[in-house]
Parts: C-alpha cells; sequence; structure tokens
C-alpha cells in the first residue's frame, strides 16, 4: 500500500458505481472511476452541478460512462425514488461509494423529514440509501460500500439523549456526531453481512483536510473555518489527493470489509493512503447495534434479519 496513487488503481471496466456528491471528493471519485472503465451514477441534488460534474468528467474521460441522477439525501422520499429508479435501469450496482455530505451550518437547520440536517443527509440517508440498494449491491460478484467518515469522529458522541441537537446545538459537535455515525455504520454493516451472508464488503474512510467547498458551503465563507480554507489553503490537501484513501477502499485489492482508510502523515491529516485509527468509541458494538435500530426506525429502512 505504501505511496498508493491513482496509478494504482485496478482496471474498473465492467463495473457500475454509485457516487453521491457532485463536487470536491464526489466528482474525484467519479472521475478517477470513470477514467478506470467503470460505469458512474454521480448523485446530487443540484442537476446544474451535475450537469457541469459530467462536462468535465468527458472533458477528461473521452467516452466515459457516466450520468446524472437526482438525489438529495436530506429527503428520505428522494432516497426511496432514486433507488427506485436504479432498480428500473440496472441489475446490479457494483459499488457504492456514501460521500455527500453537509458541514456545520452555523444555525441549527433540518431535513424534510425534520431531523437534524447534518445528521440526516450524512448518515441517515446514506443509511437509508445504502438499505435500498442492498438488492442490487447483493446482485454483484465483490459488492463494496464505502461510507466517509471524518477525523472529527475522534471527538464525536452519539447523543442517544439529543440526537437531532434539539436542547443544544453545537455545529461541530453535531458533525463529529454525524460522522462517528458514518463510521460505525460502515462497520456494523460489514458485521451483519458476514452474519447474514450478504456477501458485502464495506468500509469506511476519511480524506484528512482536504481542500474542497464543504467547509466555506456549510460554515459560509466568512466563517473562521471557511476563511481558514480561503487563506490557510496550504494547510489542506487538494481533492484529487484526499480522494485517495476512499479510492484505495473502493477498488484496492487488498482493502478489507470492516476496515478503516485515510491519509498516514501528520496525524492522519494529509499524506497517502493507509489504515486509519478507529477511535474508541466506534468500537462499541452495543452502542453500534443500537444506533443501527434507531437509524433504521428513523430512516424508514429495514435490512435483513440477521440471527
Amino acid at each position: 500500500m505504501s505511496g498508493w496513487t491513482l496509478a494504482d488503481l485496478p482496471p474498473q471496466a465492467g463495473r457500475i458505481a454509485v457516487v453521491t456528491g457532485t463536487g470536491g471528493l464526489g466528482f474525484e471519485d467519479a472521475l478517477a472511476l470513470a477514467g478506470a472503465g467503470a460505469e458512474v451514477i454521480v448523485a446530487g441534488r443540484n442537476p446544474d452541478k451535475g450537469a457541469a460534474a459530467l462536462a468535465r468528467i468527458r472533458q477528461a474521460v473521452p467516452g466515459a460512462m457516466v450520468a446524472f441522477e437526482h438525489l438529495d439525501l436530506a429527503s428520505l422520499t428522494s432516497v426511496a425514488a432514486f433507488a427506485e429508479r436504479m432498480a428500473g435501469s440496472h441489475d446490479r450496482i457494483d459499488l457504492l461509494i456514501n460521500n455527500a455530505a453537509v458541514m456545520t451550518p452555523p444555525t441549527r437547520q433540518v431535513s424534510t423529514d425534520g431531523y437534524e440536517l447534518q445528521f440526516a443527509t450524512n448518515h441517515l440517508g446514506h443509511v437509508a440509501l445504502t438499505a435500498r440498494l442492498l438488492p442490487l449491491l447483493r446482485r454483484s460478484r465483490a459488492p463494496r460500500v464505502v461510507s466517509l467518515s471524518s477525523i472529527a469522529a475522534r471527538d464525536g458522541r452519539i447523543a442517544f439523549d439529543d440526537l437531532q441537537a434539539e436542547r443544544a446545538y453545537q455545529p461541530m459537535a453535531a458533525y463529529g456526531q454525524s460522522k462517528l455515525a458514518c463510521l460505525m455504520f460502515a462497520l456494523e454493516l460489514q458485521r451483519r453481512s458476514d452474519a447474514g451472508g450478504w456477501g458485502l464488503a464495506s468500509l469506511a474512510a476519511h480524506p484528512g483536510i482536504a481542500r474542497t467547498d464543504l467547509l466555506p458551503n456549510g460554515a459560509g465563507p466568512r466563517s473562521m473555518a471557511g476563511l481558514a480554507r480561503t487563506y490557510l489553503w496550504f494547510l489542506f490537501q487538494p481533492a484529487n489527493r484526499a480522494a485517495l484513501p476512499t479510492l484505495y477502499a473502493a477498488t484496492a485489492p487488498h482493502a478489507a470489509g470492516g476496515a478503516y482508510y485515510g491519509p498516514v502523515r501528520l496525524s492522519e491529516t494529509r499524506g497517502a493512503p493507509g489504515p486509519a485509527r478507529i477511535p474508541v468509541q466506534a468500537r462499541d458494538e452495543a452502542a453500534a447495534a443500537r444506533l443501527w435500530d434507531v437509524s433504521e426506525r428513523l430512516a424508514g429502512v429495514s435490512f435483513p434479519e440477521v440471527r
């Protein structure tokens, strides 16, 4: 794995991939996969940004097999409609990258379904998407699901007594909870796949500190975080490098189900991809099972029973 780069990405011809998010890391994932020969569905809520992403990919990769599909992860109805369209147009999905995210809106916002926006978009929407696409994933010979976490998960805590931050909203605490939930979901999904014989490899990845629009779009360009992104740009990895842990998890033959990957240098903030440290709270299997049950209920989905 040492020094793994895009040059090491295996051929992807014949694979069908769904990537959530039209910009930043999602765009880099889609570009790399299309360049390696995969059929890529770019899923996002903004058709104009989707069209722009497809145009850039097709310019870089003539003949790329890419398409845009509308998906608003903050709407469980939109997630269900997307999955229904996928079932009608594809006989299988080989790779799902749960990438799209909202980060630190300064005031508490809620999703279409009334849930705190970061928890709804980053976690619940992807839980619902994975559950609804599971039948298509299970038709693949070697399906993978990669869920994006963050180094913010290190300080995250699942506030089961206030999951929606109704009593006290702190932007970074809510973000850390959502990204810890993404990591716990990825690990629990692997445990349940193993127990239920689903044949699924579930992995997690994080990008370190990435130079994307996630911070200014969420906290705002004039926020401290947004200003840091603008004026301390040299501290942030370019998006194409920050995407490498995700792409390693998604494609490398030796990437293992149940593993977590991130940059290996400077406390996992930058560098080539490698094994990432799993925070102790993410290793709590009882809490992960509880979160799984709560998430199924809130997302209105059910995974197969595991006995």
